[in-house]
């Protein structure tokens, strides 16, 4: 029950209201805690009122909603049976069996055709129908024609166990020579189709094209064995006679009507006796034992030998049925070549062996005279060293005495000459080790900035007394070689290229070719002919003929072209003429490594006569000793000199004086040599300066001399070097006695 019915109209309800609002506040204004108590219960009167009305339509809500979800259920359920019905008609419209079982195993629904041929077992088709017991109605079927040597229950288990793969296809064959074609596929939630198809017609299309393609192999396998050169025999896995060609009787000498079908082998080889023989057996053993082994046979091989003296070649091949092949090829054409040439071969190899000892005595001869000749260039080209390292230091002695201006020209001319003659027994020595291959090196990590900045200033005086300019492009590149033969390559390559150029510029530069650097001189000279590039690396080659012996002897390039075919150093050329030349040499690039300081020679400092320097010379050459002797007394220095190591030690033992310097010749003759000494006087004297004199400019030398803590003089020697050698004593003796 309500205040207010919803039925009056709403100034009904209005003029109810007002009256209810009077009543109230009449009751309120009276007070008392009765009307407060009524007042408290006629409000939680129309609070109940209102909630009640809130869950009234809530529920007309609800039964609403309800309604139609039944509507919707039932438009749902209709269309299921729709497309169960659709589902239904469109498996039975296909031509094969269809049936689906789910994930537990269970039938759900299959068409008329499925299992239409086994029409015992059509009954129990009906959807709950567990899959093992679908397997055991078709294994124990009448028309299921099991295979040979098969039952229903091992039939069901290989059935069963085929099952359990996510995809299955197999034929199955049943009664009245009919077949069908089972495949079963699993659905994404488990469970598994099975699709029948009839293949009947296809197998035995298939059959007829096997028999017919049987026969025809079987003609074309007698036309091959007809045409084949060899005799060839087929058994079968009972190891009787199935086929054979003509050729074979031939080479057997047996008449083809004693070959037939089915003969056995032991008959076959009969007919080897008194006619055929094998290798060194006289009957048919070997054979027979190879074809009674019955399984895995390996290959048989071997030679038969007929009355007549033919040969035959005996080859049995199993085959897959464990049957086996014989075949028989007449051979003896080729044994007869083959003795004819083995004999021929004998005769051949009996005359190469002589030739080899002749090449082999030619060879020894020619090794021997090489060795000579290095030998001969070796020690010649130090006995030359040492004189022409006296005259050097003789014509240097001249220098400076008051001399007029035509004979200091002529002792500056002589020099030059000098200087000549000790570049070309330089270049005939390293000619000599890389022909010989005697040359050794010593590969590392070299700057190139420490090979062009001295060559630049080398040949910036040449270049500006022929009035050429000379461009030398520093680079900050390393690279892996051996410093010496590197340092002379370039240097050859570039005074070559100032030697034939007579106008314009020399350029010599780096550039980067991949994991190389490629060293390139260019120059402006004549440019070189095409079919004479390969000339210019013979020695003693120069296309300019009106060149001087003082301008090389043709053994630059010669050196350059084997240094770098040892270093495995690509040398190339490019050349026009009238435009120019250049050489390219590409190294292989390094990674960068700290750069050694550079040991400059000292050019400058205290005059050594202000300081009265005593220098140790022991040389074995009197001339060498004495010219060396008249350079040193020249410039103030004090020279005791000796012939021997042992002379050497006797003097200093005698005069009781620690020489300011030494200076020892590496080959002093027989006993101690230069090293030996030095070793000695540091023991016994102390470490004091010291330069080891010798014409062997080998790394392995040099090594030698490091180690022993002194450095070496080349000869020649250089009267600069000596001269700064004796300076650099001169300011360390200044030092100290400041």
């Amino acid at each position: 029950m309500t205040l207010v019915s919803p039925d009056d109209s709403l100034e009904r309800q209005n003029e109810k209201l007002l009256q209810i609002t009077r009543a109230l506040m009449r009751r309120v204004e009276q007070g008392g805690d009765q009307s407060n108590i009524a007042y408290a219960q006629f409000e939680r009167a129309a609070l109940l009122e209102d909630q009640v009305r809130q869950r009234t339509r809530e529920l007309e809500q609800a039964l609403d909603l309800l309604h139609e979800s039944n509507i919707r259920l039932a438009e749902a359920n209709r269309e299921t049976e729709a497309a169960q019905t659709n589902l239904t008609d469109a498996i039975e419209t296909v031509r094969e069996g269809f049936a689906l079982f789910d994930q537990h195993e269970k039938l759900v629904l299959c068409n008329s055709r499925f299992c239409r041929d086994f029409h015992d077992i059509v009954a129990e088709l009906k959807p709950g129908l567990d899959f093992e017991r679908y397997v055991d109605l078709i294994s124990h079927s009448p028309h299921l024609s099991l295979p040979e040597g098969e039952d229903a229950a091992s039939w069901a288990r290989k059935r069963k166990r085929r099952h359990r793969d996510t995809h299955v296809m197999f034929n199955v064959c049943l009664t009245m020579d009919r077949w069908i074609q089972v495949s079963e596929h699993r659905t994404h939630n488990g469970g598994t189709v099975i699709m029948q198809t009839d293949v009947t017609d296809i197998v035995r299309m298939e059959r007829q094209e096997r028999e017919r393609l049987r026969d025809t192999q079987a003609r074309m396998i007698r036309a091959t064995l007809d045409h084949l050169n060899q005799g060839v025999c087929i058994f079968d896995g009972q190891r009787q006679l199935v086929g054979w060609n003509s050729r074979l009787g031939f080479l057997l000498n047996v008449p083809l009507v004693q070959l037939r079908l089915g003969l056995p082998f032991e008959r076959f080889l009969d007919h080897f006796d008194g006619r055929l023989h094998l290798e060194e057996t006289r009957d048919a053993e070997p054979l027979r034992d190879w074809a009674a082994k019955g399984t895995s046979r390996r290959p048989f091989s071997c030679e038969a030998r007929r009355l007549d003296g033919r040969i035959l070649d005996v080859f049995g091949q199993e085959m897959p049925d464990n049957g086996f092949v014989i075949s028989f090829t007449d051979v003896t054409a080729e044994r007869e070549a083959a003795r004819a040439l083995r004999e021929v071969n004998e005769h051949l190899e009996q005359r190469v062996a002589e030739r080899t000892l002749e090449l082999e005595d030619a060879l020894a001869s020619a090794e021997r005279a090489n060795a000579s000749k290095s030998r001969f260039v070796a020690a010649a080209s130090h006995d030359l060293l040492q004189p022409l390292s006296a005259a050097k230091l003789f014509v240097s002695s001249l220098s400076g005495k008051g001399l007029s201006d035509d004979d200091q020209s002529l002792i500056g001319k002589t020099e030059t000459a000098l200087a000549s003659v000790e570049e070309i027994i330089d270049a005939l020595l390293d000619i000599s080790k890389l022909e010989s291959g005697k040359a050794s090196f010593d590969i590392a990590t070299v700057h190139l900035s420490d090979i062009l900045v001295p060559l630049r200033h080398q040949l910036e005086p040449i270049a500006a007394a022929k009035g050429l300019e000379l461009q030398v492009v520093d680079s900050a590149l390393c690279v892996r070689s051996d410093p010496g033969y590197l340092r002379r390559i370039v240097q050859n390559l570039a005074s070559n290229a100032l030697r034939y150029t007579e106008k314009g510029k020399v350029l010599i530069g780096v550039r980067r070719n991949g994991g190389s650097a490629r060293i390139e001189v260019w120059d402006t000279g004549p440019g070189i002919a095409e079919q004479d590039q390969r000339l210019i690396f013979e020695e003693f080659r120069r296309l300019n003929a009106k060149a001087s012996a003082s301008e090389g002897m043709g053994l630059g390039l010669a050196i350059v072209k084997r240094a770098c075919a040892q270093l495995e150093h690509p040398l190339s050329l490019w050349s026009e003429p009238g435009q120019g030349s250049g050489f390219f040499v590409n190294v292989p690039m390094a990674p960068s490594s700290p750069r050694m300081p550079i040991r400059e020679t000292a050019t400058t400092g205290p005059d050594p006569r202000d300081l009265g320097l005593i220098v140790l010379l022991v040389e074995n050459d009197p001339d060498v000793r004495r010219a060396i002797t008249i350079n040193i007394e020249s410039w103030g220095v004090n020279v005791i000199d000796a012939e021997s190591a042992e002379d050497a030690l006797q003097l200093l033992e005698d005069i009781q004086i620690r020489p300011d310097a030494l200076l020892l010749d590496y080959q002093l003759g027989e006993g101690m040599n230069g090293l030996d000494l030095y070793t000695i006087i540091r023991d016994k004297y102390g470490s004091p300066p010291a330069r080891m004199i010798s014409a062997d400019r080998s790394p392995t030398f040099r090594r030698q001399c490091e180690t022993a803590g002194v450095e070496l003089l080349t000869k020649p020697l250089d009267e600069g070097k000596l001269r700064g050698f004796l300076q650099s004593v001169a300011s360390e003796f200044q030092s100290v006695a400041e």
